[in-house]
């Protein structure tokens, strides 16, 4: 008989049926008992420590609420196991058979919810890591699932050992003859633990990072970085998952370079018709000193050269147009330089960075620039490279 039953009988003696209402009250009181100490710890006393806390840093300790929220409530779960296995008899009037099963029910909630608790740990600390300033370089979300894999793997261990009531070390000899199975079954995460410590170890991708890997057809912002995957919101809005292994097994383009430098790349050429190559003459001087956007050009410039060609002209006004760009990142390098002739005529590259990485102002501004260079072509007596359609075929016959 329990104390509690023991006390109440005291109480209730004169009643009939005084065994059955005594076990029934004694029951209700603990179990009224438990879910009275639960509210108490999930919606008071620990959720008045938390306040504390976010007091004492609103910034840090405030983003971490839903991660404290669910801390709590999990330590609250774990609160009522030890008061629960710890008054057991001394409460619930029962045999001692339902005792024992009422025990071991206790423990394998305390041992479940202790494996959470720890879980839950591990991702306030996480929190807490991502806060700091070279988080960004060095993430560490590979190894946060990886310790609560193993977590998760020490409590089914326990778990079993508690069910079939063996030590665990009985347990864990059996795992000698699967060794081959979790091997094979876990091939993915041992490759991405792996993988993982090597990213971070050489900071090849963080979150944030614009990477294209074009054999998984990713091409895009990376949102997370785990484990097993890596997220890629590509730039039509999908989501392409990377294995973590790939990033090391296979060669992929990050973009962090282009982003840390201050400029981005301008790299487009135009291919002129070679027939239209000449030496200038006074028509296409006259040309161009009746438009005022050559009027600085032609003051810088020496056009007395003799054999100076309408394609080398065009080069240095090409060249000194992007010198004078105030788009353009002039701290890094720019240049207007020939390619080798092909059979779609002579490539003139332009080669510079644009001082604004964002994506469309950047597409406008090298569109802007080319569009530039196209409407001044003629001026210089050159005509781009185009092949003929049907149309322009019968219009020149």
């Amino acid at each position: 008989m329990s104390q509690l039953k023991a006390t109440l009988s005291d109480w209730i003696e004169p009643v009939s049926h005084v065994s059955l209402i005594t076990d029934v009250a004694a029951t209700s009181i603990g179990l009224m008992s438990l879910v009275v100490i639960y509210l108490f710890a999930k919606r008071l006393f620990l959720p008045s420590i938390q306040r504390v806390v976010i007091y004492l840093s609103p910034n840090k300790a405030g983003s971490l609420r839903p991660l404290l929220d669910k801390f709590n409530g999990r330590l609250a779960v774990m609160l009522c196991c030890v008061i629960y296995l710890s008054t057991l008899t001394l409460v619930f009037p029962f045999s001692e058979f339902v005792i024992d099963l009422m025990r071991f029910a206790g423990q394998l909630v305390m041992l479940i919810y202790g494996g959470l608790i720890f879980s839950a740990l591990i991702n306030i600390l996480g929190g807490i890591y991502n806060q700091l300033d070279f988080a960004k370089d060095v993430p560490i979300q590979g190894v946060i699932q990886l310790i609560k894999l193993m977590t998760f793997i020490v409590v089914a261990v326990l778990s079993v050992s508690l069910v079939m009531d063996k030590s665990p070390t009985y347990i864990l000899s059996g795992f000698g003859a699967l060794a081959a199975v979790l091997l094979l079954v876990f091939k993915d995460t041992i490759l991405g633990f792996v993988a993982s410590i090597q990213i971070a170890a050489n900071r090849l991708v963080t979150h944030g990072d614009w990477i294209q890997f074009d054999q998984y057809g990713a091409d895009g912002e990376v949102e997370s970085l785990g484990l097993n995957t890596v997220k890629v919101r590509n730039w039509d809005k999908t989501i392409t998952s990377i294995p973590t292994y790939a990033l090391i097994a296979h060669s992929f383009k990050n973009w962090r370079g282009m982003q840390e430098s201050g400029g981005r790349r301008i790299k487009r050429s135009l291919n002129i018709d070679m027939h239209t190559i000449g030496l200038v003459d006074n028509v296409v001087m006259e040309r161009l000193q009746q438009q005022p956007v050559f009027a600085d050009f032609l003051a810088q410039t020496d056009v007395s050269s003799v054999g100076l060609t309408n394609v080398t002209l065009f080069r240095q006004y090409a060249e000194f147009y992007l010198k004078q760009h105030s788009a353009l990142n002039h701290t890094m390098t720019l240049m207007v330089r020939e390619l080798q002739p092909t059979a779609m005529g002579l490539p003139v590259e332009f080669y510079c960075f644009s001082d604004d990485q964002r994506w469309i102002p950047y597409e406008h501004l090298q569109a802007a620039i080319i569009d530039h260079y196209l409407a001044v072509l003629p001026l210089f007596g050159l005509r781009p490279f185009q092949h003929l359609t049907g149309g322009l075929a019968q219009s020149n016959s």
